[in-house]
């Protein structure tokens, strides 16, 4: 089924043309990305077709009925009500059948009711429906729903009873995401929904979103999601729009496909024009062969001539080079422990990096990664431990809040002012590398996107020739291209890097380890974040098997004689385990289920109305069922993720 068709839709900001002809349309359960450059207009776009900016031609078609969540870049929940009576709002319908039914329920047990059969009928026969339209809506399970989608954005350690006004501009954001996903609309339109998120927590938003009924349309720069996730891409460049099928990867494969496709029959057209051009230049003026040469003529006129394929868009040109080399040993951590104020958030903290290492620094949002970094560069003082920096180590720092930046300074003196040494001609090539062209490097830092700021930081730590990279979410604010430029220029780095990242396509092409921070240590893995995950896997898969055969702490060396094979076979018992577990579950649950209609049906019947103490018992019976009934779905919720 259709739900939404966007059909020759212009939009212009003043005299500058954003859109032209756009064309899109999104079926149910479509899963599409809004993919282009920053400035492109993706979410220009997004705000038209939720309706919060208007166009000046073509039209968006839409079936009656059909309805749009749309959540913005960086929109945050304001409220000061709770977490939990702000999600409950969702489902103030549900609450409100729910009290009718009670109601309802009072009414026929009232003895003047039951003994008028016409008005008694009438109740039942509104109990009956309204009861089926509870039921059909979740009105068994909101609250299972709300505890789900909240312990999957990361609130599982919350006071449900927190007011929301006290949280933090990123945790109004996951809950103003967290709102909209339990609101279950036709098309869920979400701009940049991974900002904010941790890595767990991304993980479980791609399973939920691969799970949704209604359609997605989504605009991200995080390309491991968008692998994850989407099985459509839209491409918005040079004000127009290109259709893909498939996955992010699935589109840069095709669209070089095209590309090249494209350039042979160009390149085909204009050696066949070039050859009938020489034929007509060297035989139009002989008498022999005029009549053929003037054929050539009209067969050259006929030919449509094809517009060379324009390719991508300009891209930035950097690399990162080094002063000097550093020794072998760059950076040893010993029993470190970081925070503020004296508060720790990660102790116990020992690893060494060493000349070449690509380090990536994982862990959950608020377990010290940033906290760490500030640390190494002397902006915080460790509450304990030692650390001791190589010979010859220099430091390059990427701050993602970008504080490096002075904002009232023009883009080309911020460059220049420090390093004066050099030319204005030097200066203006670098930051046009960085697509600072012309009167934009005039302009002021204050006035720049966040993807021209993070252009701008790493312009200066490009200068900076460092051969120690330390980079705390170098990839935010940047488009897909910036980041691919970025990599390519990380790769080619000839010195060692230390980085925080949420973007797991960006640790996978990096990395050489993964560093996981805990609260009280920290853990090392060779390998890329897809390693990482693997590893990980294991050893919970191995935890759960000690939980599960009740075997105590053994010493290292016992364990270790666990073959592979006795693991996995263990591993895949846990698992048919967990199958029928969640089996029984979906069984009780459909035998609670008919429990209580069943009773709720008995409670209508006169000869239990009339005796009160059945009434007492049937209700207290339904109540407990009710009870085992939430517990059962939340139980099935967790099994099932």
């Amino acid at each position: 089924m259709i739900l939404l068709q966007v059909n020759q839709l212009s939009k212009s900001f003043g005299a500058d043309p954003i859109l032209t002809n756009i064309k899109l349309e999104i079926q149910t359960r479509d899963r599409i990305a809004l993919v282009g450059r920053n400035g492109a207009g993706k979410s220009t776009l997004l705000k038209i077709i939720a309706g919060q900016l208007s166009y000046e031609s073509g039209e968006i078609v839409k079936p009656k009925g059909v309805d749009i969540g749309y959540l913005a870049q960086n929109t945050g929940l304001e409220s000061d009500s709770s977490i939990w009576d702000e999600m409950l709002t969702v489902f103030e319908d549900l609450q409100k059948q729910e009290k009718l039914l009670r109601k309802l329920e009072k009414q026929m047990s009232d003895p003047a009711i039951f003994n008028d059969t016409r008005e008694y009928e009438r109740i039942l026969k509104e109990y009956d429906h309204l009861q089926v339209s509870f039921k059909e809506n979740g009105g068994y399970q909101y609250e299972s729903d709300i505890r789900s989608v909240l312990h999957g954005l990361n609130f599982h350690s919350f006071d449900y009873s927190t007011k929301i006004s006290s949280l933090s501009g990123g945790q109004k954001t996951r809950l103003a995401l967290a709102k909209l996903l339990l609101t279950k609309p036709d098309i869920l339109i979400l701009d940049e929904p991974t900002n904010h998120l941790d890595i767990d927590t991304l993980s479980w938003l791609e399973g939920y979103l691969q799970g949704y009924d209604g359609a997605i349309l989504i605009v991200s720069h995080d390309r491991y999601f968008l692998d994850k996730v989407v099985n459509q891409v839209y491409e918005i460049s040079r004000l127009h729009i290109s259709k893909y099928t498939g996955n992010y990867s699935a589109y840069l494969d095709q669209k070089a496909a095209n590309y090249e496709r494209e350039m042979k029959q160009y390149e085909k057209q204009q050696e066949e024009i070039a050859k009938l051009q020489d034929f007509i230049q060297r035989n139009l003026a002989r008498a022999s062969t005029t009549k053929r040469a003037q054929s050539r003529r009209k067969q050259l006129d006929r030919i449509q001539v094809m517009d060379r394929p324009l390719g991508d868009e300009k891209s930035a040109s950097f690399g990162f080079d080094i002063e000097r080399q550093s020794g072998n040993d760059v950076l040893k951590i010993d029993s470190l422990a970081v925070g503020y104020n004296g508060e720790k958030v990660s102790e116990n903290l020992s690893f060494r990096i060493t000349r070449g290492d690509s380090i990536a620094l994982v862990g959950p949002n608020g377990i010290g990664k940033s906290t760490l970094l500030k640390t190494l560069i002397d902006q915080l003082s460790p509450i304990a431990g030692e650390i001791h920096f190589g010979s010859n180590v220099t430091i390059g720092y990427y701050d993602q809040e970008q504080t490096q930046l002075s904002s009232n300074k023009r883009v080309l003196n911020e460059l220049w002012d420090e390093y004066p040494l050099k030319n204005e001609k030097d200066i203006r090539t670098v930051l046009g590398n960085f697509l600072f062209s012309g009167d934009d490097v005039l302009k002021t830092v204050s006035t720049l996107s966040g993807g021209e700021k993070a252009r701008l930081v790493l312009a200066k730590l490009m200068m900076k020739k460092a051969n120690f990279l330390i980079l705390d979410e170098p990839t935010n604010h940047l488009d897909l291209d910036s980041k691919e430029v970025l990599e390519n220029s990380l790769i080619d780095y000839p010195g060692t890097i230390l980085f925080v990242s949420h973007d797991r396509y960006f640790i996978n092409r990096i990395a050489t380890k993964v560093i996981e921070l805990e609260p009280q240590k920290a853990n090392e893995f060779l390998g890329d974040y897809d390693y990482y995950i693997e590893k990980k896997l294991e050893i919970e898969e191995i935890k759960a098997l000690e939980a599960a055969t009740k075997i105590s702490t053994a010493p290292k060396a016992e364990q270790q004689e666990k073959t592979s094979y006795q693991q996995d076979k263990e591993a895949k018992k846990l698992e048919r385990q967990r199958k029928r577990r969640l089996e029984e579950i979906e069984e009780l649950i459909e035998k609670l289920e008919a429990t209580i209609e069943t009773n709720e049906q008995l409670l209508c019947e006169p000869e239990v109305f009339q005796d009160h103490e059945r009434v007492l018992a049937i209700t207290r019976d339904n109540d407990q069922a009710k009870e085992e009934l939430e517990n059962l779905l939340e139980e099935w919720s967790e099994l099932a993720e």
